[in-house]
């Protein structure tokens, strides 16, 4: 299907929600923008209240189902529709590229990460053990029992538009649950993809629905899917204001919730680090996805003995390895911004900054390609009073502050109101598990840029969030524990 200058997989494209096994057209729809032209991609079912109250039946119908299956048989089509995604790994990446704007390689690359969730958690739905406890009179057994919680509102964010939803449902329906997603307005047709897939790997009619909405409907799906009484659970990643906003309205019926939320993340290079690797680390936590990621670094950190070095290498190592263009060139490492909104925030980050004495080093402004495109930018002379300093960015904007000592650098690390991910390089032993133990985020990175990986818990702390998610503690949030006491033995 070709909509302006971009080829989308017709086989997989689907414009209508995913409500009990049938696609679902409704009288409104709303637009889906390349965010590298500007041109429309198509229009997508305009879901609403009744859409996602029809589709929270329809989950809550194929609930016992789904739960009583064996395990086996859950994973089995768990794994199939991991081996689907595989078999579809290249169209399925077009689709995030089209919508998404990020590179097509940081595309294929997701794909990859998202079907290792169902691959995962394939394996995880064999291992959910329960417990028999030692009782303290002989005539009863104390057993403990690991249920799935029932229906599950996954409300999902653009910037990995497929990896956040398998992240999410591979681990409740290896739980047995059933799901209704709500994707990003800006991103649906991914979740739309998986939907297709998932009907193709055999998940029963009504355990994965998908209702798309515009920015206009999302307040009152998102209300329908947090205050349903038929839904048990709330799985969301996005911004902590909007997540207080569904927690919230969860408590009127005191649902299960997990929430990632905003990031404002430090890296930290100290005198001891090995500036060239910590560059290199730098680059890669900052610029990927164009600073659009939860995790992405927001705040570096460096050490007066190395500060001019690091500045100096990271500069021209922006210049030197990031090229800015469509996400489709086979060249770009930094695609474009969601859309304009995100641009005009990056750009009031640097003039805040600038008015308040930073320097630019590089970067600074849009670039010439559109509206959509901002230069990778670094920053230096940077204070905590400024705005790039005290908010999350989401934008390829790097501040550096030059600070003295390390009671002072976890300090300012530690200054923020959320807690999701830290980095910091250094090759003092004694030093790392300080500063490891110190930092109140919930993952840390000891000289790496990238710490996300199927196998390790990722959540966050203070505001970032409620939970955790993949490795062996994600299908925890799925599932109920039940005490059975068994007497007059």
């Amino acid at each position: 299907a070709r909509r302006g200058s971009v080829a989308l997989p017709a086989a997989l494209v689907r414009w209508g929600g995913l409500v009990g096994g049938r696609w679902v057209e409704t009288p409104a729809t709303f637009p889906v923008q390349d965010p590298a032209s500007g041109e429309e991609l198509g229009r997508v079912a305009d879901c609403g209240v009744a859409e996602a109250r029809e589709a929270v039946r329809a989950a809550h119908e194929a609930g016992a189902a789904w739960a009583r299956l064996p395990a086996k048989e859950r994973s089995v089509r768990l794994r199939r529709w991991y081996e689907l995604m595989l078999e579809n790994k290249d169209e399925l990446a077009r689709i995030i590229t089209a919508e998404n704007g990020k590179p097509l390689k940081e595309a294929q690359g997701e794909i990859l990460y998202s079907a290792s969730f169902l691959e995962w958690f394939a394996e995880e739905a064999r291992r959910v053990y329960g417990d028999v406890i030692p009782a303290s009179g002989k005539d009863r057994r104390i057993l403990v029992l690991k249920q799935p919680v029932g229906v599950a509102a996954i409300i999902t964010p653009w910037n990995f538009p497929s990896a956040m939803i398998t992240r999410k449902v591979g681990a409740a329906l290896a739980a047995g649950c059933t799901v209704v997603v709500k994707p990003a307005e800006d991103t649906p047709l991914s979740a739309l993809a998986l939907g297709e897939l998932a009907n193709q790997a055999g998940i029963p009619a009504g355990v994965y629905n998908v209702v798309p909405c515009s920015r206009q409907q999302t307040p009152a799906v998102g209300e329908v899917l947090c205050t349903d009484p038929l839904v048990s659970k709330i799985s969301f990643t996005g911004s902590t204001a909007t997540g207080k906003i569904l927690l919230k309205h969860a408590a009127g019926t005191v649902k299960r919730v997990s929430m990632e939320l905003g990031g404002h993340a430090p890296f930290i290079a100290f005198d001891s680090a090995d500036v060239d690797r910590a560059v290199a680390g730098a680059l890669a936590s900052k610029y990927r996805n164009s600073g659009q990621t939860c995790v992405c670094t927001n705040r570096f950190l460096v050490q007066k003995g190395i500060h001019d070095k690091f500045v100096e290498k990271f500069a021209k190592a922006i210049e030197k390895e990031l090229h800015v263009g469509s996400g489709f060139d086979a060249k770009t490492t930094q695609g474009p911004l969601i859309n304009e909104k995100a641009v005009e925030k990056v750009e009031r980050h640097v003039s805040d900054a600038v008015s308040q004495g930073a320097s630019i080093v590089t970067g600074g402004k849009r670039h010439s390609l559109g509206k959509n495109f901002f230069e990778p930018t670094l920053l230096s002379n940077v204070t905590t009073k400024m705005l790039c300093t005290q908010e999350e960015t989401f934008g390829p904007l790097a501040p550096v502050i030059k600070f003295e000592t390390e009671e002072e650098a976890i300090a300012i690390a530690n200054a923020a109101n959320v807690g999701l991910a830290g980095y910091f390089y250094s090759r003092d032993p004694a030093q790392i598990w300080r500063v490891a133990e110190q930092l109140e985020v919930g993952m840390v990175g000891v000289n790496e840029g990238i710490i996300s990986a199927v196998e390790s818990p990722f959540g966050g702390v203070k505001e970032s969030g409620l939970g955790r998610e993949g490795s062996k503690y994600g299908i925890d949030e799925y599932l109920e524990i039940k005490y059975v006491c068994f007497g007059g033995l």
